[in-house]
């Protein structure tokens, strides 16, 4: 049976380049957003950007402070602690389910996924890697099966793109992930899940995650 998407709106398009570069970190940190500016740089009118900022709101990206105005979203340190433990509760199951559910095709994804940070890594092309990265960890909810799962890791994965982005880009930071990666993987396909948790605690958790070391 044939579906027929409709066309995104301009809401929708607005959205789409926003999300876009607050993800790469085009958009700084806490920086303010025009509507006027936006519109104009999109061929918009104000509508579709004030429309646009409130979806964005409803994800986390952005926030908008009455008489001041929409900026993008900030994590202090507290905050950060805060998403570290959140993604360790649900990546730790997530990976626990899919390796019940999917543990074949879970291996397949990642092994793929790692071979990509191999060759990423070799051409020392960062924005790729950190791309794969992300792609990494949606996987583990994407083999899991679980659409309530992957619905509450929807409410900080954009968040942590971003920071990825932001934060996971020093060359030591991206050494220690990358080892980090292939041994999750290795582990996984001899069946240890339960040593790949532990390695996978160490990887994000806020005692020892790398993005406390930077």
């Amino acid at each position: 049976m044939l579906k027929i998407e409709r066309p995104k709106s301009f809401a929708e398009q607005v959205s789409d380049v926003l999300r876009a570069q607050i993800i790469s970190g085009e958009r700084d940190m806490g920086e303010a957003l025009s509507e006027t500016k936006i519109a104009k740089e999109l061929g918009v009118s104000r509508t579709p950007v004030r429309e646009a900022f409130a979806r964005l709101e409803l994800e986390g990206l952005v926030h908008t402070e009455p008489q001041r105005g929409t900026f993008v979203f900030t994590l202090d340190r507290c905050a950060l602690v805060d998403i570290c433990d959140v993604r360790v509760c649900l990546e730790t199951a997530a990976l626990r389910k899919a390796m019940e559910r999917d543990p074949d095709g879970l291996v397949r994804s990642l092994a793929d996924i790692t071979k990509k940070m191999t060759k990423a890594r070799k051409k020392a092309d960062d924005r790729l890697y950190l791309s794969l990265d992300t792609e990494f960890h949606q996987k583990l909810f994407d083999h899991a099966q679980n659409m309530f799962l992957n619905d509450a890791f929807q409410t900080i994965a954009a968040k942590m793109a971003c920071l990825r982005n932001k934060l996971g880009n020093h060359p030591d930071h991206m050494e220690k992930s990358y080892g980090e990666h292939i041994r999750i993987c290795e582990l996984l396909a001899a069946g240890k899940a339960d040593e790949a948790s532990e390695v996978m605690i160490s990887h994000i958790g806020r005692k020892e995650g790398s993005y406390w070391n930077n």
